[in-house]
């Protein structure tokens, strides 16, 4: 089956009399670790790679000439065509625990780590390019991505740094020219994507279940200087690590649950040591409010589903804590003195995230202060939610006309199958509003800061992706993508994007596109 004609966006101008070098600036750390931890390769290049898009606005935060990556040359890098000066490209080692069962070796099937640049926040990233083909761990995998998961990656990881979650980026994305068979032959394409970095609970385990502790260490260590330098001043600098890594992830659940995201696929070997969202496959965000939502159509038990969130981080978090022990037991002195600390540090994970959950129910109800009855007057609200399969994201978004006054309250009645339900809950909301010394504007202005008006909804998502797929047309992808950047701006004439599906549009299972 031939190709089609992928017509790329347009930026930059590849004349030779504008030409502009491709320069990254690598300045790599990992590939300077044992050769055991990764797999060095090049990517195998594609037919026709032609741009769909380059995130111009982290291009320069990461002191990287857009126009360039943009051009013939710096296409050629983003699809794997050509090994950019300073590029020492890798595949990562790591294991993991995919929906309950480990796998002591998984490692980056369809990735490749160009290497590491320094931002101009003074943070080391990684680029990473996702579907440039076989690496040493793809396990008879093909190691490319096709098209529509290359755009929800891309849409979805933009809209949550929008959103202020941690996340990998997605820096750009281009179209291969090839087909990669799936349940369907599909068009190719590959993602360039920037993370704090690669390093996963699975990383820890792939050489804890090998026994090798000298790797393990050597693996903390650089954790430690990368993500939790102050944890090198500890007393006990692995237990220090772990705490790092559970506060990290107890917010960054705490924040999903907040905005109604459910990820798919919380498998270790997907969980950050950063405490970034990372590896979007078969990710949604709630319409309806249902705590039972699962959308991973290979979640067939729901381990992985919206109210199983926490659980799933905490346990993630469990084995990371398994995977150290080896070298904690050194720094503690003894095994017993060992799992002592690790079960502390494991403890703090539901306490910090109630705490973080709360804060941030608190500001999307408008809350200045803390009182012992807000997480009822909060549940209430949920579980109010629930019963009457009121919209998640509208429904607060909504809050906001209605803490200015009982006249709001309409827009936010008939979200509701009883809107009786909510003018109860609301009684006892502005009883609570009226206890404290809050000029009206001030509270409305921070609630539209704390609840968005767009979100990546999963039929725009799934639109986008058959706009283009289908019909070669990436118009709808730059329209979602403008909009879901912008998540907190009122913009009447895109009212369209915060309209939740309609029965015949509603997207029930998505798929993690391996």
């Amino acid at each position: 089956m031939s190709s089609p004609d992928y017509t790329p966006i347009a930026y930059g101008d590849d004349s030779d009399s504008h030409r502009v070098a491709v320069h990254f600036g690598f300045v790599n750390t990992y590939a300077r670790l044992p050769e055991h931890f990764y797999s060095r390769l090049v990517p195998i290049p594609v037919a026709a790679p032609r741009l769909i898009k380059v995130n111009v606005e982290l291009a320069r935060n990461l002191h990287l000439n857009a126009d360039a990556l943009a051009s013939a040359e710096g296409v050629e890098v983003l699809a794997g065509n050509r090994v950019a000066a300073g590029s020492e490209p890798i595949a990562l080692a790591y294991a993991g625990h995919q929906f309950g069962y480990f796998v002591p070796q998984l490692g980056d099937g369809r990735a490749i780590l160009l290497g590491e640049v320094l931002g101009s926040d003074g943070v080391r990233y990684d680029i990473q390019l996702k579907g440039s083909g076989p690496t040493a761990f793809s396990r008879r995998g093909d190691g490319r991505a096709a098209l529509g998961p290359v755009l929800r990656e891309y849409i979805v990881s933009e809209a949550m740094a929008a959103l202020g979650v941690p996340t990998t980026r997605a820096l750009a994305a281009v179209t291969t020219g090839e087909r990669v068979m799936r349940e369907t032959i599909l068009p190719g394409a590959v993602l360039a994507r920037v993370a704090a970095s690669h390093l996963r609970v699975g990383t820890f385990q792939y050489f804890a279940a090998k026994g090798d502790i000298e790797g393990l260490r050597t693996l903390a260590n650089y954790a430690i200087a990368r993500h939790y330098p102050e944890a090198a001043q500890a007393k006990q600098p692995i237990r220090s690590l772990l705490d790092g890594v559970v506060t990290r992830q107890a917010h960054l659940v705490a924040q999903w649950m907040l905005l109604g995201f459910v990820h798919g696929v919380m498998n270790t070997d997907n969980t950050s040591i950063s405490g970034e969202t990372i590896d979007y496959g078969p990710c949604a965000f709630i319409e309806a409010y249902d705590p039972g939502t699962v959308f991973s159509s290979i979640d067939a038990n729901g381990r992985y589903g919206y109210s199983n969130q926490p659980a799933a981080a905490h346990w993630n978090l469990a084995r990371l804590a398994e995977a150290l022990l080896p070298i904690m037991v050194q720094e503690a002195g003894s095994e017993e003195a060992a799992l002592d600390s690790a079960t502390q540090a494991l403890t703090a994970f539901e306490p910090l995230f109630k705490v973080a959950r709360m804060a941030g129910l608190r500001k999307k109800l408008g809350l200045f202060s803390e009182r012992e009855e807000d997480v009822a007057l909060a549940e209430n609200l949920l579980q109010c939610m629930a019963a009457n399969r009121a919209d998640f994201t509208l429904t607060f978004r909504r809050l906001c006309d209605a803490a200015s006054g009982t006249e709001g309250d309409a827009s936010v009645r008939a979200l509701f199958a009883h809107p009786e339900a909510y003018d109860a809950w609301a009684a006892a909301w502005r009883l609570r509003l009226e206890g404290e010394m809050i000029l009206t504007e001030v509270r409305v202005e921070s609630m539209r800061r704390s609840n968005p008006k767009f979100i990546p909804r999963n039929h725009l998502v799934q639109a986008v992706i058959d706009a283009a797929v289908m019909r070669q047309d990436f118009l709808p992808f730059e329209e979602l993508l403008d909009v879901v950047t912008h998540p907190f701006e009122d913009r009447p004439e895109k009212d369209r994007y915060a309209t939740p599906a309609s029965p015949e549009e509603c997207v029930t299972q998505t798929f993690c596109g391996t």
